[in-house]
């Protein structure tokens, strides 16, 4: 009887994918990002190991949001200031901190502590088009069958 190969984290070749984020759903586009950075893709997956790929977002300020949710959901943050509870619905904080937004939906679908602060650091968001990672020759990734 075989036994079941463990990979560790420096065993695993990492790819780079670029995801264009235009028209796509806020939250299906998150779980497939999710999905890349933690290695469910792969037949290396393991459980305890970061052997996930890379994913630049491109585009995230044309993210869309299903529903109401831009007039329901709101962000609640507090300055430390007695009295400066502040607040924003989801349309506001997409307007403003595009790349942000993404980056909090994503975060929210990966494991928490160590393991899940390594695999979100392998997350880029851009709010626009361009990014800087043209010399790690990135594949286009089409989630857009996916996520409908």
């Amino acid at each position: 009887m075989g036994t079941t190969k463990s990979f560790r984290t420096n065993d695993v070749e990492r790819a780079w994918y670029v995801v264009d984020m235009t028209d796509l759903p806020l939250g299906r586009a998150a779980t497939q990002i999710a999905t890349i950075l933690r290695g469910k893709h792969k037949p290396q997956f393991t459980l305890h190991s970061d052997v996930g790929d890379f994913v630049v977002a491109v585009n995230a300020s044309k993210t869309t949001l299903t529903g109401n949710k831009a007039e329901r959901e709101k962000y609640r943050w507090h300055t430390g200031y007695v009295g400066h509870l502040r607040g924003r619905t989801l349309g506001e904080m997409m307007e403003k901190k595009p790349e942000f937004m993404v980056r909090k939906a994503v975060k929210g679908m990966l494991p928490k502590g160590p393991l899940g602060r390594a695999m979100l650091r392998k997350l880029k968001v851009y709010a626009g088009a361009e990014h800087p990672h043209e010399a790690q020759q990135p594949e286009a990734l089409d989630i857009s069958q996916k996520a409908k």
